[in-house]
């Protein structure tokens, strides 16, 4: 089964290791004229800008609730995660091809390219020691399901955010590194061109398998399957309902709301129904403690 992800967690490494990786490309490029070292350069600093935004989503998700926004904020993370999947389709994908192009056209030797070969070495651990971290929360969350099937299925958008830029960036490491090693072998720039334009599509690629996801948070998904069913079953087994005739779930951020309507066992009396349903209610939140809302419509009939 699937677990609780520490998702601030993922992006504070993310964060700090795509700081000091933006530094070392930037030194690395300005001294060898490397196509692929700049962009990776330009897409380590939209990671820090992007982890930020992240970060900005999950503080205002926590506002509480109000007259006007009923149903608090929640939902504010996944519009900050839309953003950053734009921006990774933008400012990292779009700004490589173009990158890419112009080295095709305006052709400049590299300069210093072992150093632009030890940052990059230096660049590939950092990611992947974020990546090794990001890795170990999506597992807690993932369970015993496949990387693949999480991805689609995960309602956590942050931590499905962090887990693409870093495997975009380590693998856009690696073609970077292949790249300049390439050039510095056959002494053929186009190698180098070839390079920032792969990392341009790869991170396009990326930033619309997210934006995909996310687009689905945003119209309003329910509860991850597993977890809906887990819900389902609580209720079937409750003494105080004969029959669940409906459970709708959506979820709201890190919060979820929940309407559930069922047919109550035989009671003496409206108010012994009521305190049955309030009993319900209760059990029910403190054994899914993320369920905020709770909507309760008592029938005889679906």
């Amino acid at each position: 089964m699937s677990g609780h992800a520490d998702s601030k967690r993922a992006i504070f490494l993310a964060l700090g290791a795509n700081f000091a990786i933006f530094v070392a490309k930037l030194v690395a490029a300005l001294f060898t004229g490397s196509g692929a070292m700049l962009a990776e350069a330009v897409h380590s600093l939209a990671d820090c800008g992007n982890q930020g935004l992240l970060l900005l989503g999950m503080r205002q998700a926590k506002r509480p609730p109000s007259h006007e926004y009923p149903l608090g904020w929640g939902r504010a993370l996944y519009f900050w995660s839309f953003l950053v999947a734009l921006m990774l389709f933008s400012v990292g994908g779009m700004f490589s091809i173009y990158e890419g192009v112009h080295k095709i056209t305006h052709a400049e030797p590299l300069k210093w390219p072992w150093l632009a070969v030890g940052v990059l070495a230096f660049s590939i651990v950092a990611e992947g020691f974020s990546m090794h971290g990001c890795m170990q929360e999506v597992n807690k969350a993932r369970g015993d399901r496949g990387l693949w099937t999480w991805f689609r299925e995960t309602r956590a958008s942050e931590l499905l955010v962090i887990f693409g830029e870093d495997l975009a960036a380590l693998i856009g490491l690696c073609l970077a590194l292949l790249a300049i090693l390439a050039t510095m072998v056959t002494g053929n720039l186009l190698y180098d061109a070839l390079g920032t334009i792969a990392i341009g599509v790869l991170l396009i690629v990326v930033a619309v398998a997210i934006a995909r996801e996310v687009k689905a948070l945003l119209i309003g998904q329910g509860v991850e399957a597993p977890r809906r069913a887990q819900m389902m079953a609580f209720l079937q087994a409750r003494p105080e309902i004969d029959l669940v005739y409906n459970l709708l779930t959506l979820q709201m951020g890190q919060d979820v709301m929940v309407a559930i309507k069922a047919k109550m066992a035989a009671t003496p009396t409206a108010r012994a129904m009521i305190e049955a349903i309030n009993i319900v209610e209760a059990d029910f939140k403190a054994e899914f403690p993320d369920v905020r809302w709770s909507f309760f419509e008592p029938d005889y009939t679906d």
